[in-house]
């Protein structure tokens, strides 16, 4: 089935908006390929709200999917990784979009996985400039979310809360076709992916879930493999696929990680849950979580339902 077919199913306003996205991704996709032909590799002399360099890759995808965005009516605002504050795109839409346009930036000269991610809810104003409360609002009130990878294949993995469609890009028309129209996450699964030389500053639930993982024990198939692409989108994807978690927890005596809730964790674990998954702080379910910045950081465990679990009885 067509991406554009897909779209017919879905409210109008949401069907627009999600075709910019996938019309931005094209272009993103095409940059990727060719960036060290483009002049697209390396940083820029700026660093981003988050206090991190910016790569000139970070910057092009910013921009496209700015623009693309406010071509859509229906985009009342835009929240990105790479700006300070809330853009107002036209003022009488009716959803915002909240989104890391380049997500995995330390992966773009060595040719890695790479990706956007977003989550759209509808705005809570009535019309006139955005508002920052028109971002923070939970998980649950999420309407859409999704990401696409940049990877041996271009693939847009996508929820509108009716379970979770995968799309593949086809090079030859600039368009995307489905390859799957109920991916569901495996329940358990024999892979962790974690950044394993922070293990001593993280939380003591991190010290006993990878002490869990590493432990030989022949009846539950452990130890576990320890897989880390160091993009999100790279590492859920394998997730989505095959099982498993992913996990970047909050540091010892500290309540937040290093991951943004509302354009990489609620997107995430929107897309866990429809597809059957979990998505967790280590202690509170993501999507129940009440955003109070627009940059907030949070931790995150997320993936298979019986390994986030197991995490979380570490947490107690």
């Amino acid at each position: 089935m067509p991406f554009s077919a897909f779209l017919q199913q879905v409210d109008p306003d949401l069907a627009g908006l999600l075709s910019a996205v996938a019309d931005a991704s094209v272009k993103l996709s095409d940059a990727v390929r060719n960036a060290p032909l483009r002049n697209l590799t390396g940083a820029m002399d700026t660093t981003n709200v988050q206090g991190e360099i910016v790569q000139k890759l970070d910057d092009y995808s910013n921009q496209v999917l700015m623009d693309y965005c406010k071509a859509n009516a229906a985009c009342a605002g835009y929240l990105s990784e790479e700006n300070e504050g809330v853009t107002t795109m036209n003022e009488t839409g009716s959803l915002v979009i909240a989104v890391d346009p380049l997500d995995g930036s330390s992966n773009i000269d060595i040719a890695a996985p790479i990706g956007t991610i977003f989550a759209i809810w509808k705005r809570k104003s009535v019309a006139g400039p955005i508002l920052e409360s028109d971002f923070l609002q939970k998980g649950d009130e999420c309407i859409a979310a999704g990401y696409v990878l940049y990877g041996s294949a271009t693939m847009l993995m996508l929820s509108v809360g009716k379970g979770v469609q995968l799309f593949a890009l086809n090079s030859a028309t600039a368009t995307y076709m489905s390859v799957n129209n109920n991916v569901q996450l495996p329940s358990i699964g024999k892979i962790y992916s974690m950044n394993q030389g922070n293990l001593s500053k993280f939380e003591q639930a991190a010290k006993r879930f990878v002490a869990y993982c590493t432990e030989a024990d022949k009846a539950t198939s452990r130890p576990y493999s320890i897989r880390y692409i160091g993009s999100m989108v790279g590492d859920m994807y394998r997730t989505f696929l095959k099982g498993g978690v992913f996990l970047y927890p909050a540091y010892e005596g500290e309540t937040k990680g290093k991951l943004r809730l509302l354009y990489e964790c609620i997107p995430m674990s929107y897309l866990a849950e429809q597809a059957g998954g979990k998505g967790t702080n280590g202690k509170e379910r993501i999507l129940s979580l009440q955003p109070t910045e627009l940059h907030e950081r949070c931790a995150i465990v997320i993936g298979s339902s019986a390994l986030v679990d197991l995490y979380s009885s570490f947490s107690k």
